[in-house]
This record gives C-alpha cells, sequence and structure tokens, in this order.
C-alpha cells in the first residue's frame, strides 16, 4: 500500500474528456459497474476490476469509501494466467505423440498441430492459478490529473485502456511541458519556454527529442547540486536542497543502439559518471535526496517518463482513530504532490534557462565543473 503506507513507485496522467455534471454519481455507478469480479469459469489469460484502496476485498465501494478529500483513491486489480513455455512444449509433445497412437497416423499436419497447441493451452489455462497485482490510483479532479502506481509499460497500456472503457476518458502522459502549458491561462516567459519544449521547431523533432529533454534536464540538475552543495534556488522565492545518492544511470542512443553506464556507491560525484557524461552521455535516472528544511524525501527518478520509483516520504505521525488515518492519509497524498511539484518546478527552472540568452553562461559553467 504505497501511497498510504510505505514507500511508493508511480507514473503521471492527465485526464482528457469532459466530465459529466453529475461527476459524484457518475464515479459512485461506474466504480461499482466495473468492480472486479471473481468469475471461477473464465479462462481469460487476464481479467481485471477496480476495488477499493485500504481493503482490497472491497469491491463493493460503500458510500465515500473511495473518497478522501478532494481526491479519488481506489485499485485497479489484475488477475493473471500464465503458463511457462517450458511445460506447454512438454504437454504439447505429449498430446500430439497420444494423438498419433489413437488415429493409427505416421504424421500430423500443420492444422492438426495448430488444434492440438490450442486445446492444450486452453486445458492448462483452466487450471493455472490466477495471481493477483493491486496497482494504487490517486485521482485529483479539480486538476484532471492523476498517480497511477505503476511503472511497467504493459500494465500501463492495460489501465489506460480500462480506464476508458470504465470512464469515457482518455489517460494520457503527464510531462512537465504539458502540464505548463495546459495548466495556465498566464502565460510567462518561462511557460514560453516549456511551450517550445513541447512543440516540434527542429527538423526531426518527435518524442524521443522529448525523452533527450528528460535526460538533459537531470544532467543539469546533476550539475546544480553540486554548484552551491546541493543548494538550488527558485525564482520566485524558496530553496531545496538537491542531493544525488547511491545510483546513476547514464545512456546514450536508444533501442538497440543504447549505451548505458551505471555507476552506484555511497557518493554521486565518481569519475565513471562524469567520464561518461565527457563521452556524450546523460543521465537517464538517479537516487535523489530532496530536503526542505529538516523535511526529507527520497526516490529514484527517471527521467525519459517522468516517473518515481521508491518514493520515501517523509515521517509523520500515525492516528489511533478513524478521523485521525483519514488526516495521515491526506497528509501523505500532500506529500507524494509536494515531491511531484519539486521536480516539476525544477524542470521549468531548466527549461527557461535552455531557452534563455543566458544558457551558453550555464553551459560554460558546467563544462568547468564537469572537468574539474
Amino acid at each position: 500500500m504505497g501511497l498510504l503506507k510505505g514507500s511508493w513507485s508511480f507514473s503521471r496522467y492527465r485526464v482528457a474528456g469532459k466530465m459529466p455534471e453529475q461527476f459524484d454519481d457518475f464515479i459512485d455507478e461506474r466504480l461499482k459497474r466495473y468492480a472486479f469480479t471473481e468469475i471461477t469459469s473464465q479462462v481469460a489469460e487476464k481479467i481485471a476490476g477496480w476495488t477499493s484502496l485500504e481493503n482490497v476485498l472491497d469491491t463493493e465501494f460503500s458510500y465515500a469509501k473511495y473518497k478522501l478529500g478532494a481526491y479519488i483513491i481506489f485499485s485497479l486489480r489484475m488477475d493473471r494466467r500464465s503458463i511457462p513455455p517450458s511445460l506447454l512444449k512438454l504437454k504439447v509433445m505429449e498430446a500430439e505423440k497420444k494423438h498419433l497412437a489413437d488415429s493409427g497416423k505416421k504424421r500430423l499436419y500443420r492444422p492438426e498441430r495448430d488444434d492440438i497447441k490450442e486445446r492444450v493451452q486452453l486445458e492448462l489455462m483452466a487450471r493455472a492459478p490466477r495471481v493477483p497485482s493491486f496497482h494504487e490510483i490517486c485521482w485529483f479532479p479539480e486538476s484532471s490529473s492523476l498517480i497511477f502506481g505503476s511503472l511497467s509499460p504493459q500494465i500501463m497500456e492495460d489501465f489506460e485502456k480500462y480506464f476508458k472503457e470504465t470512464f469515457q476518458l482518455t489517460l494520457l502522459p503527464l510531462l512537465p511541458w504539458e502540464a505548463i502549458t495546459a495548466g495556465s491561462a498566464n502565460t510567462t516567459s518561462v511557460e514560453r519556454a516549456a511551450d517550445s519544449l513541447h512543440r516540434p521547431s527542429q527538423e526531426g523533432a518527435t518524442a524521443t527529442n522529448q525523452v533527450c529533454w528528460g535526460r538533459e534536464f537531470l544532467t543539469w540538475l546533476w550539475f546544480k547540486s553540486e554548484e552551491r552543495n546541493g543548494v538550488v534556488d527558485f525564482p520566485e522565492g524558496g530553496a531545496k536542497e538537491i542531493i544525488f545518492v547511491q545510483r546513476l544511470v547514464l545512456a546514450a542512443g536508444d533501442g538497440e543502439y543504447a549505451e548505458t553506464v551505471v555507476c552506484q556507491g555511497l557518493h554521486t560525484d565518481m569519475k565513471e559518471g562524469k567520464e561518461a557524461l565527457r563521452r556524450g552521455k546523460k543521465i537517464k535516472e538517479a537516487r535523489l535526496r530532496v530536503s526542505e528544511d529538516t523535511t526529507k524525501w527520497e526516490f529514484t527518478f527517471k527521467a525519459d517518463h517522468f516517473q518515481f520509483q521508491s518514493l520515501k516520504l517523509p515521517a509523520i505521525s500515525e492516528g489511533e482513530d478513524e478521523l485521525d488515518r483519514e488526516g495521515q492519509n491526506i497528509e501523505r497524498i500532500y506529500l507524494v504532490e509536494k515531491a511531484v511539484t519539486t521536480m516539476d518546478r525544477l524542470f521549468v527552472l531548466f527549461a527557461s534557462l535552455r531557452q534563455s540568452p543566458t544558457w551558453p553562461e550555464e553551459l560554460s559553467r558546467m563544462e568547468r565543473w564537469l572537468n574539474q
């Protein structure tokens, strides 16, 4: 239960589409209609449905059990059946041998072999146990944003499809430049800078270029974390301490041509990391510690899709009664949002500098830092 207890890994979405006028009634009806149902006779490879977040056995969704202040919290239960390939191969061979013996044939033709394999696969699937997994969801209707507790591309794809089937709303990956351009009617210079990142302005600009922006941002953030002993000031006021700890993953290229360097240790000023930067690699992911006064967050940040892995929140006091627990849960969500907002603000700062006339000066400082 990473959202309400322990560490949490998650991806972020923007919810696109028109919200129904009677939103509360709509959510209540849809969650219950598409709640998880145990269908023992079903032999499908996977089945999905919504459950309560606090009690995954609760699919009744008693009134307000999925509401927490301004948030809607629930879980996706995904049950999967799987057959080990070696077992399937063995059972198909046994079935083919038996079919030859029973029919008196000397060989099987392709259609017969396909039929045998399909039958064996269905028989094994019917006997295979379903393995459940649970993925937490925190939906902020007021800001049309949502956090989903998984980093797996396959699980995320299944979630996006089931969410659309349930609510008739589309989920889009929430990237900082998209959040900035969609989130304010007051266009500042910072927003214009972020907007230019989202809008292709050079030949061949694609989604891959956007991934490069994420890696450039994290590489720049490593430099900023060491420039003033971790302290990063925000133009609108306030400061955070950003420390890179334990692990860096640097990469160049993509797909089968990707080259990756992993640096691990107690300190992030490892020579291997800076040498990889000098050779043109950028930081793809890093373990970060973010501090504000005595409050600390720690997480692995994945730059390609702006995802958070194993986010550890600051400690908060545990409540004893239901009202205390509700307040504690809201505070945890607030702390999750604060970690997310901090990284978004840092990206806006980077985007503003990256598109400003002062960027060459920033690059010069980065080069001096890199060659120290």
